[in-house]
């Protein structure tokens, strides 16, 4: 599997990342050993890129991560995890369901991008994840941080990497005006952008994928199925954690016809799409079982012909930035 470095780092992620919100219960429980197979099948295939969050299960997949890569040489594989939520003790009461995770409620969530809460963050996650190190770390979801996020979880980072203490630094979000403005007004090496670079969204083609360009640095695209839609688009299939619209469900299902045509299941396709950017290091997915990495994988292996894209040109679907070319049934 190919691998990139990120921006100006030396820190590398293979074109397919394992995304492990799933295996931290996302929205339905996921047994231990079926979590453990599950990275244990990414690896089979030749992820070597994993990435998890404190808010994944409330720590839950830290936790299981950690433990099914604990065995691996730790030089072969890149780790990220996340900052800005830091986890207190509340004790049992209810679940977490609210936020998206089978879970006991066992702890709340607490917004802190303080230099102080950064550096406790990633203390509090190598402990869950039982390493001895960190590769990338991304501010996580400071939407409503902005103010915090630049001027004191950020620089906190920064002097992190200049430490040592992690390889690279970024934010990850589901928008890209702000993830812009890191790749404007700061040095971080990536950013993690999640479902706007897709077959259905192309609004990180504005600004944020040219400036990536312009400045050297790398982009990670996550959600690329839009939260299921372009996996199988059908009634009742969710775009971006809601039910799809109707027009956005004709949509799908117009661009699968398209794909279909040529022999190239939808989510192949939206396996690739993103990977013709030049900006696009990896493509992170996430997965629940041993069957959907073999799925993933087998998808990205698969050979997509120009005509396909030359065809989603002709009829306006989807906007492309800049050449693409293909070789080896990848888009590069």
């Amino acid at each position: 599997m190919r691998r990139s470095r990120l921006g100006h780092s030396a820190v590398e992620v293979t074109e397919l990342s394992f995304g492990a919100a799933s295996i931290g219960n996302l929205y339905t429980p996921v047994g231990p050993d079926t979590a453990a197979a599950t990275v244990d099948a990414a690896w089979d295939v030749g992820i070597r890129t994993f990435d998890t969050a404190p808010h994944y299960g409330l720590g839950l997949s830290e936790r299981r991560l950690g433990e099914a890569l604990r065995a691996r040489p730790r030089d072969t594989y890149t780790l990220s995890t996340k900052v800005g939520r830091l986890l207190e003790p509340r004790g049992r009461d209810g679940d977490d369901l609210a936020h998206g995770f089978a879970v006991p409620a066992t702890h709340r969530r607490v917004w802190d991008f303080s230099a102080d809460g950064v550096r406790r963050s990633i203390e509090e996650s190598l402990r869950r994840l039982g390493l001895d190190r960190i590769d990338i770390v991304y501010l996580h979801d400071p939407d409503d941080h902005e103010e915090a996020a630049f001027r004191h979880g950020y620089p906190a980072l920064e002097r992190l990497r200049a430490e040592g203490v992690v390889g690279a630094i970024g934010a990850g979000m589901n928008q890209t005006a702000m993830l812009t403005r890191f790749l404007r007004d700061t040095d971080v090496d990536a950013v993690l952008c999640a479902s706007r670079y897709t077959l259905l969204d192309q609004s990180a083609l504005a600004e944020l994928l040219p400036e990536a360009v312009a400045r050297g640095k790398s982009v990670v695209i996550g959600g690329v199925f839009n939260s299921g839609l372009l996996a199988d688009p059908r009634p009742g299939a969710t775009y971006d954690y809601t039910a799809a619209p109707d027009d956005i469900l004709r949509r799908a299902l117009r661009l699968q016809t398209v794909a279909e045509r040529h022999g190239v299941p939808l989510r192949a396709a939206a396996l690739h799409y993103p990977l013709g950017h030049p900006a696009v290091a990896s493509v992170l997915v996430g997965a629940r079982s041993a069957a959907e990495v073999r799925d993933a994988a087998e998808q990205l292996g698969r050979s997509v012909p120009t005509a396909l894209w030359d065809e989603l040109r002709a009829e306006g679907l989807p906007p492309y930035a800049g050449p693409i070319t293909y070789e080896e049934g990848h888009a590069r």
